[in-house]
């Protein structure tokens, strides 16, 4: 199996990438529904968001990422802004979430173009953005094996599977984990034949503004949602995304303003449309690659799959989404978590190695909390009041 290093190190030495769509980029296209897949069920269920509206901004923005980066930069839900709002059903509305999404737009555009962004990334040393993206794959593991307990048989067959077939260039091994994910879901629940039978061709366009937000709602989504993942964003979704995309595609680099600013467009963009607050996390970057992703080619794909579901199979979103088994949802998202967690073994000296412990163990807690963390560690080993031996 490649290692992150070896693949790091095959992608440095490609041409600069022009967006391709070969069985990889498919096959890659499917390695960040380990978070996609539950975050938009939730919206769907417990908030009560239009399918169209969440599945259509989704589709829009990954082609468009996958237009202008050319590398495979993820679009994903925001996981502190999901998890509050998926949780706390008795209190929140998508009125609410779409103030949360317009807060958060506004808060990326204003710190990239003032130039406050750029400040915060220069204090930012490496063993931070490492410890970040570490503690961000070993969250990815924990939750992944969670999800496998569903069915535990399944998903070690899963894990077999893609263990053996991960580096096969003829088949790709997203494609044997998506067949054995269905055929999982109809031995288990045979009646779901007859329940795909009722899936049909509803065509429907989006909206603008198809959610009605007062001023409480903008107040209460920021208060409640969006603040508490700003921390979570900065660190995961602008710094760590960034160093993870110029260590694999240095001949596509980006900046943590570029990124930043296009978090906050679509954050803007979004809500107006019936959607959910995005960003560009660094682990669906390391889903996309580790399941075949070279080239913006991959989100494009996706983006096409969820536009023509959103306006063709809106209502049918959620017995389409039974194909897929939390167990091996949780695969992908489990190996994801490998292919991040992995790039911490670039930090060898002990100082350094100890900021990103401190940061990844943080971090695994609250991604906030583990880049704070991380800050304090660093200033307090830059001023020598600690020491090691």
């Amino acid at each position: 199996m490649m290692t992150a290093a070896e693949t790091a190190a095959s992608l440095a030495n490609e041409p600069n990438p022009k967006n391709r769509f070969d069985k990889r980029e498919l096959a890659g296209a499917f390695g960040d529904l380990g978070t996609l897949i539950p975050f938009v069920i939730g919206y769907i269920t417990v908030v009560k968001m239009d399918p169209l509206g969440v599945l259509f901004s989704f589709g829009m923005m990954l082609i468009i990422g996958g237009l202008y980066y050319k590398t495979p930069m993820p679009i994903q839900p925001m996981k502190a802004i999901g998890s509050a709002a998926i949780t706390q059903t008795a209190v929140i509305t998508p009125g609410m979430v779409m103030g949360s999404g317009l807060f958060t737009g506004l808060l990326w555009l204003t710190l990239s173009l003032t130039g406050a962004l750029d400040f915060i990334a220069k204090i930012i040393s490496k063993p931070v953005v490492r410890g970040i993206t570490l503690g961000l794959g070993l969250s990815f593991i924990l939750q992944g094996i969670k999800m496998m307990r569903s069915d535990f048989l399944v998903a070690i067959i899963a894990l077999v599977f893609t263990f053996l077939m991960l580096n096969n260039k003829r088949i790709p091994a997203m494609f044997v984990l998506i067949i054995l994910g269905i055929a999982a879901a109809l031995i288990k629940d045979p009646g779901l034949f007859a329940e795909l039978s009722g899936i049909h061709l509803d065509l429907r366009l989006p909206q603008l503004l198809p959610i009605h937000m007062t001023w409480s709602d903008f107040l209460m989504g920021t208060l409640i949602l969006a603040i508490p993942q700003a921390p979570l964003t900065l660190g995961n979704a602008v710094v760590a995304v960034t160093a993870e995309n110029n260590r694999l595609f240095p001949n596509h680099p980006v900046t943590e303003k570029k990124v930043a600013l296009s978090q906050g467009l679509m954050n803007i963009v979004s809500p107006l449309l019936g959607g959910i607050p995005m960003c560009h996390g660094a682990g669906g970057m390391a889903g996309h690659v580790r399941f075949g992703a070279r080239t913006g080619g991959s989100t494009i794909i996706l983006g096409v799959i969820l536009l023509a579901t959103g306006l063709c199979f809106s209502n049918s979103v959620i017995l389409i989404f039974k194909l897929f088994p939390l167990s091996i949802l949780g695969v992908i998202l489990f190996f994801a978590g490998l292919e991040m967690a992995i790039t911490a073994r670039d930090i060898n000296e002990k100082n350094d190695f100890y900021i990103l412990l401190v940061t990844a163990g943080f971090a695994v807690w609250n991604m906030g909390a583990g880049f704070l963390a991380g800050l304090i560690m660093q200033e307090l080993f830059k001023r020598r009041i600690f020491k090691l031996h």
